[in-house]
């Protein structure tokens, strides 16, 4: 009778090399030739790791973007129409989840994901401590960098432009709309500072959900919202031949009337141009 590698034998496989497709048995045989060819491909087995393989197609030349599909000359209008486009596809848990790059001020850079918290012709608005490595980075050089990538979509949108704190009343008032456990992690949390260990912060957020019970949470005077002010707005849209769609809008320096070379105006006082993927 042939000997069965049990399901049971295949998970312990499994655990050592990664993760492996599901096998209910297999030939004794044949066990080793599986297990090893899976163990090769682990990424932890080497630090030389060949992802030159690793493609996927977007959309066919006939989904080329063209200027002509434009929403609107107004980008703002236009982020708008791709940002609901991205809300509604079932496949996009969070579409206002984006990438913001900062840097200091000699130009070290640093990013993380943030959510966007509201749009408008002033600007792109987020929230978070004023003390973070972001907030220290932001004062000290208030320029950003914001990424929106929907893979589903595959659609990229990048917006860069000078940052500046927002009123403080309209911090207080997004604060006390959001669920009062983030309001107390808020104050928890002085971001980015070192602690000792997770027990501290549970600890320390017990003892606010104890004395907030019955009040209202103060917000702290180390966190409120940013609004990053535009000069450049890129639209991208993959394509499988990889000739990408990039129509960029921009915003002409003071001073600044004539259109470069293949610039069209838009509105608002934007220009935009199609750039080479």
């Amino acid at each position: 009778m042939r000997r069965i590698l049990s399901a049971g034998l295949l998970r312990s496989v499994g655990l050592v090399c990664g993760s492996l497709p599901y096998q209910a048995s297999l030939p004794v045989g044949q066990h080793r030739v599986f297990a090893l060819r899976f163990c090769r491909k682990s990424p932890t087995d080497s630090g030389n790791m060949d992802l030159s393989n690793m493609r996927k197609k977007y959309k066919s030349a006939d989904e080329c973007f063209e200027e002509s599909q434009l929403a609107s000359l107004d980008p703002i209008k236009q982020f708008g129409n791709w940002f609901e486009q991205a809300s509604k596809c079932p496949e996009i848990g969070e579409a206002n989840a984006m990438c913001l790059a900062t840097a200091t001020k000699d130009g070290r850079p640093s990013a993380r994901m943030v959510l966007l918290k509201g749009y408008s012709n002033e600007g792109f608005r987020f929230f978070t401590s004023y003390e973070s490595r972001k907030g220290s980075e932001l004062e000290s050089n208030p320029h950003a960098c914001l990424v929106f990538y929907w893979e589903p979509l595959n659609r990229q949108i990048r917006i860069e432009g000078t940052v500046q704190q927002i009123p403080y009343q309209s911090s207080c008032e997004y604060f006390h709309s959001r669920p009062k456990s983030s309001q107390i992690g808020a104050v928890v949390s002085r971001q980015s500072s070192p602690v000792p260990n997770r027990d501290y912060l549970r600890q320390k957020n017990a003892e606010l959900e104890e004395k907030y019970e019955k009040e209202e949470v103060p917000m702290p005077d180390y966190w409120g919202g940013y609004i990053v002010q535009p000069h450049l707005i890129e639209f991208w849209q993959g394509q499988t031949n990889r000739l990408h769609d990039r129509i960029v809008f921009t915003r002409p320096k003071d001073g600044e009337s004539d259109l470069g070379e293949f610039q069209h105006p838009a509105e608002g006082g934007w220009v935009y141009q199609r750039l080479s993927p």
